[in-house]
């Protein structure tokens, strides 16, 4: 399932061309400071790429907090880029002075694109205001290209369009799901199913395990007629359509679990939980029956925690992490709470691809496209590759 997109590195003569690079800055931001740069550094390379070009680069992302701002990520990035400018008022009549003033090389960065209303409400006028800075556009945000947002599904429309180097190497690593190596192991986590299914679905006939943890479980276990105290748990009528793979061990659960109790965690079976308490995580012979499917697996994909992660339920997580760390599989992760315990357990290296995106990922492992995919190759239709070549001629 091939995916053709022009990547920036194929275009030709970018010098003085300004480049608005929609990036995601969305990082973990406590007291002023960035907690966790693996996005931000994940992007470096288009950056550094464009600025030898002697492109003008135009940072543009955003936070999840609507009204936060990206301050301490131009803090953190001007430890990179000296001379970076960090604009916050993106309507400002100083602003096009000073994008007009840009140097070859030089990097701005615009203050979070969800200040403003018209980026989630996708509105023309706001992708056109942002169109005007710039002549070319570049999506290095795959974490986000499964959003109908102004700056991921409108811009390809109003400027030529490519994707960065790190989302053309997302795509590359991500299809290899589309053929993988058997055995084929899948292993999703969170809390709702209605999410995950998509996933179950597409892969239902290739891969060879499903194993389902963290709070997903717990639905099948109330599906199953077991009681799960406080736990969280959805009715879901997709779940009921699967009862003979779970018979059958294609669709595999959890065995044991650790069960929280007024503070006191024990490890109880999926059927003895009490009012009360709260199933919390998978239990440690889960994790040595997980530790073999992933020792016998060739290919993995896992996506989702095993545990209430949020909440400090991180031994389950950390163990299928090592685990597949450990394993001689071509792995691939994606999902904050997986990437934490990697990252915590210091094996990032030890993975074959960990993806920026969560529900990305999951979009496109189900869809094989995403709709800023589908805008940039829109854009390609109706400019023609032509456009292209006359452009950077």
């Amino acid at each position: 399932m091939a995916v053709d997109l022009p990547s920036i590195k194929d275009a030709k003569d970018l010098k003085g061309k300004t480049i608005l690079l929609r990036t995601d800055l969305n990082v973990p931001i406590k007291d002023g400071k960035v907690t966790d740069p693996f996005r931000i550094e994940r992007t470096l390379e288009t950056i550094k790429f464009l600025k030898e070009s002697e492109a003008k680069i135009i940072l543009i992302s955003h936070l999840e907090d609507d009204k936060g701002t990206l301050e301490p990520v131009a803090k953190y990035l001007v430890a990179t880029f000296p001379t970076l400018v960090f604009v916050k008022d993106i309507f400002a009549p100083s602003t096009k002075k000073e994008v007009s003033s840009m140097k070859n090389g030089g990097v701005i960065l615009f203050e979070n694109l969800r200040n403003w209303p018209g980026e989630k409400t996708n509105d023309p006028n706001f992708a056109k205001h942002l169109a005007s800075y710039a002549d070319v556009y570049v999506n290095e945000a795959f974490s986000v290209t499964h959003r109908n947002h102004a700056s991921v599904v409108l811009l390809p429309k109003l400027l030529p369009s490519f994707i960065g180097i790190e989302f053309g190497r997302e795509i590359k690593e991500l299809s290899l799901a589309f053929y993988p190596e058997h055995p084929f192991t899948l292993i999703l986590g969170g809390v709702k199913f209605d999410t995950k299914f998509p996933l179950v679905k597409k892969f239902f006939n290739v891969a060879d395990k499903i194993f389902i943890g963290g709070a997903i479980a717990n639905s099948f276990f109330k599906h199953q007629g077991f009681f799960v105290g406080d736990s969280v748990a959805f009715d879901s009528p997709e779940i009921k359509n699967l009862d003979e793979a779970v018979k059958l061990g294609k669709i595999i659960l959890p065995t044991d679990l650790r069960v929280q109790s007024k503070g006191f965690i024990n490890v109880k079976k999926p059927n003895q939980v009490s009012v009360g308490e709260k199933i919390w995580d998978i239990g440690p012979q889960t994790e040595k029956e997980l530790k073999k499917i992933i020792d016998d697996s060739k290919f993995i994909v896992w996506n989702g925690p095993m545990g209430y992660f949020e909440e400090g339920a991180t031994l389950g997580n950390d163990a299928c992490a090592k685990a597949i760390g450990e394993s001689k599989a071509t792995s691939i992760v994606g999902g904050g709470d997986t990437i934490a315990s990697i990252q915590k357990l210091g094996i990032m290296n030890k993975i074959y691809f960990v993806s920026t995106g969560g529900g990305a990922m999951l979009d496109f492992l189900a869809n094989g496209t995403l709709p800023g995919i589908v805008a940039i190759q829109e854009n390609q239709k109706v400019e023609k590759v032509s456009f292209f070549k006359n452009f950077f001629k």
